[in-house]
């Protein structure tokens, strides 16, 4: 168990400071009372705040020590010096203690963060301590460079001296390694392709440009066959040679989805495997009670997802208002899965999911958030089969706007598992024998509301983004068959919106009742950005207004203004990028994307963790029984959203690489043909070409376009010939060949078949002058301003 460092208190004792149930305090069992109305020591103030994460303002010291008029002015300044002198910091509304970690302490690194860095946890943390705090790395890249600094990675054991993050956001400690105690302790395994090597034995080739070849002696071999992708665990390493491995299992051929999507996990850290504490206590679990829970099971709620969806953990349900103040109304109840009765906090089962963050999908399968017992059995709205659930009951005017909700603990039974196509068919005149009797009570009052949803959404006014989705359609033998765009269907625009309302409905109630929780945040784009797309807008004529209060419907005008013309996909592509990422945070900012004030992330449980910790927050706040946030939770939230919000990041990247590989093992075959292209991307070392047909993207070299001199025109986002005029812009359609492709690393590169085309731009005035350094050689295209628009 870890030791805080008690700064400013006697060694000899161990003093606690209790609340009475008065609001008295209690003193010290081996200390001078504390004097009520006054403001206490030091050291005092310290193991109070220290002791209270929960009740750690300035309001709640005061109210503990009885303080009152002047007394509280002390206490202010009191609080003040201890800023000053590095000893707390204030997070949200409420100081908390600096050093709780002790300034050298062992960690174990368990992942990165968006910018790469490493995130560390402390090796040892007490079970009723809460969350561990997570511990950012500092690096320096000088220092590893001189071999100054011990280097570390993600499963190493380190022992490191902490520091007080200085940052508003992210981590509150950073750390510099000072030794590196165990390397990958857990993470042992590595992946490779197996090639075989004379005498039976074997060599373990990597699948990254980072990793290192590792020897396999006959004994260790197994079963694996030459290209194969295997599972190893080094178990010889040394200064000299290579590792020596045993392969421990054969994913497969390095030629099947099965084994790219399987890179992905190891390349990204995503844990795949549940401990055996965890699936134990899966399978121990049973069907949830009726405590605290109201009989729904008679309202014909229905499940619509996609037909392969193996959970199902939101259910629906519209009928008419009949009350005479709303009518013409609607009421839509949103029934979700409810996990939280399942998942405890600090359990196996929790702290699992909490390391996972979110489910990761992948073209051939799902590495769940939590094991197929919860997930796809207890807490899957299945068909006809009593479930326990969350549901929020939602009243909205024949305009759409919402004028009351109430939330309830429940116990349901859907009336039918529905797929979008079959519910879209049976609304458009084709319903079958399963939806045919479902058409008129439950279906058509459906889409009743959903009309009415969709004039308040329209009245709201979010960004409307027009980036259709494509999907990877897989043979059975796990290679690609095809790439195509799904159908977007009403029902899927239906299933949308009621569960953005049902979102805000739970950022509503939990601010009402000032329970802490997690917001789904997305912040307006930087005025950088801003600045960025202005300036590429100008150059197709259009005009995005000045400003620092930008709003969605600013940029729906321009995409509305682009709307059926060559340009268009590049606008929506652009407007995407000026965009900040959304995140989770336990402050709100508000979403600028859907344009809400109130946002948080409820009905998916099964699959985000965010979307947990908002169901225990309701349960709590609202008395609907067990499984509520605890207070460590709660002090944890900034940590918890730092680390999901990673985690979400990671599981995109994952997804994103194993896409890129697919496509480039399934064009592999088909090096040196030609392809329609799009330019995607426009750098000063060359141009980004996606192939729509296939959702693929790949690279062009700018020292293969030609003879001429390409500049980077970053304003129009072009690469242009000095000479010729000539040049490549952002969105233009070009012929490509494709000359590479390497599967395992994704990796895609063309040839230019296009000459280009004809290009007035600011960037050809650039001058000629200092084009060669000293030596006469001919420098990297520039980014460099013509003089008149320095």
């Amino acid at each position: 168990m870890s030791k805080s460092p008690r700064i400013g208190m006697r060694r000899t004792a161990k003093p606690s400071v209790r609340l009475a149930r008065a609001g008295t305090v209690l003193p010290p069992a081996d200390d001078a009372p504390i004097i009520h109305g006054a403001v206490p020591p030091r050291d005092v103030l310290m193991r109070f705040i220290a002791e209270n994460p929960d009740k750690a303002s300035k309001r709640e010291i005061s109210r503990a020590f009885g303080l009152k008029g002047e007394a509280r002015i002390e206490l202010k300044a009191a609080l003040r010096d201890l800023e000053d002198d590095g000893l707390v910091e204030k997070k949200r509304k409420s100081l908390v203690r600096l050093g709780a970690l002790p300034p050298v302490t062992v960690l174990d690194i368990t992942t990165r963060d968006k910018d790469g860095e490493l995130v560390a946890r402390p090796a040892e943390w007490p079970d009723d301590a809460g969350v561990a705090p997570a511990v950012l790395i500092r690096q320096s890249s000088v220092a590893k460079a001189k071999g100054k600094m011990p280097v570390g990675g993600i499963g190493d054991r380190v022992l490191a001296k902490i520091f007080p993050s200085k940052e508003p956001t992210g981590p509150a400690y950073t750390a510099r390694i000072v030794k590196v105690l165990d390397r990958r302790r857990s993470a042992n395994a590595a992946l490779g392709v197996f090639r075989e090597m004379p005498a039976g034995t074997g060599r373990i080739m990597p699948i990254d440009k980072r990793g290192e070849e590792m020897d396999v002696e006959a004994s260790g071999v197994g079963e694996a066959k030459d290209g194969d992708l295997v599972e190893v665990e080094i178990v010889r390493s040394g200064r000299f040679g290579l590792a020596r491995a045993e392969v421990k299992s054969i994913i497969g051929s390095v030629s099947s989805e099965k084994a790219i999507s399987m890179i992905a996990i190891h390349a990204h850290g995503i844990p795949y495997i549940f401990p055996d504490s965890v699936t134990r206590e899966a399978d121990a679990a049973g069907p949830a009670t009726m405590s605290h829970r109201e009989d729904w099971r008679s309202l014909p709620l229905v499940t619509i997802d996609p037909a392969d969806a193996k959970d199902h953990d939101d259910a629906v349900h519209a009928e008419p208002d009949t009350s005479p103040e709303n009518e013409g109304g609607v009421i839509v109840t949103v029934a979700i899965a409810d996990v939280s009765w399942y998942v405890r906090p600090k359990s196996a089962l929790d702290n699992e999911a909490l390391k996972r963050g979110n489910s990761v999908y992948f073209p051939d399968r799902v590495v769940p958030m939590l094991p197929e017992r919860i997930s796809n059995e207890l807490c899957s709205l299945k068909e006809a089969v009593d479930r326990p659930a969350l549901a929020v009951r939602m009243r909205f005017t024949r305009e759409g706007r919402k004028i009351g909700h109430t939330f309830h603990r429940i116990m349901m039974k859907s009336a039918a598992k529905l797929s979008y196509n079959q519910a879209q068919a049976a609304i458009d005149g084709a319903p079958d024998d399963k939806t045919g009797p479902l058409l008129e009570p439950i279906l058509k009052p459906l889409w009743d509301a959903y009309r009415i949803l969709t004039i308040g959404r329209n009245r709201r006014q979010p960004l409307e983004l027009n980036m259709p989705e494509r999907k990877i359609l897989l043979k059975p033998d796990g290679t690609v068959d095809r790439v195509f765009v799904p159908d977007r269907l009403d029902a899927h625009k239906l299933i949308e919106e009621m569960m953005i309302q049902a979102n805000v409905a739970a950022a509503e109630t939990l601010e009402i009742k000032r329970q802490p929780l997690v917001y789904r945040v997305h912040d307006a784009p930087s005025l950088a950005k801003q600045e960025t797309l202005r300036e590429f807008l100008a150059t197709l004529d259009l005009t995005l207004v000045k400003g620092g209060n930008m709003r969605a419907n600013h940029f729906n005008g321009i995409l509305a203004k682009a709307e059926e013309q060559p340009y268009e996909t590049i606008v929506n592509q652009m407007v995407l990028r000026s965009q900040s990422q959304a995140v989770y945070s336990p402050e709100n900012i508000g979403h600028f994307g859907l344009n809400l004030m109130k946002y948080a992330h409820f009905t998916s449980p099964i699959r985000r963790y965010a979307d947990l910790i908002v169901h225990r927050a309701l349960v709590g706040s609202l008395g609907l029984g067990e499984g509520a946030i605890t207070p460590a939770e709660e002090g944890a939230l900034e940590d918890i959203t730092a680390e999901i919000s990673t985690f979400e990041r990671r599981a995109m990247a994952a997804e994103r690489d194993t896409i890129d590989r697919l496509i480039a093992h399934h064009l592999s075959g088909r090096v040196n043909e030609e392809f329609d292209g799009r330019v995607s991307g426009v750098t000063k070392s060359g141009l980004f070409i996606s192939l729509p047909q296939y959702g693929a993207d790949g690279f062009v070299p700018i020292s293969t376009l030609g003879r001429d001199y390409f500049i980077f025109d970053e304003a129009h986002m072009a690469l242009v010939g000095d000479k010729t005029g000539l040049g490549y812009r952002l969105g233009d359609e070009v012929r490509v060949k494709l000359v590479d492709a390497v599967p395992l690393a994704g990796a895609l590169r063309f040839e230019m078949l296009d000459e280009g085309r004809k290009m007035v731009t600011a960037t050809r005035s650039f001058h000629k002058a200092g084009r060669r350094d000293k030596a006469g050689a001919r420098k990297a295209p520039g980014t460099r301003p013509p003089r008149g628009r320095r």
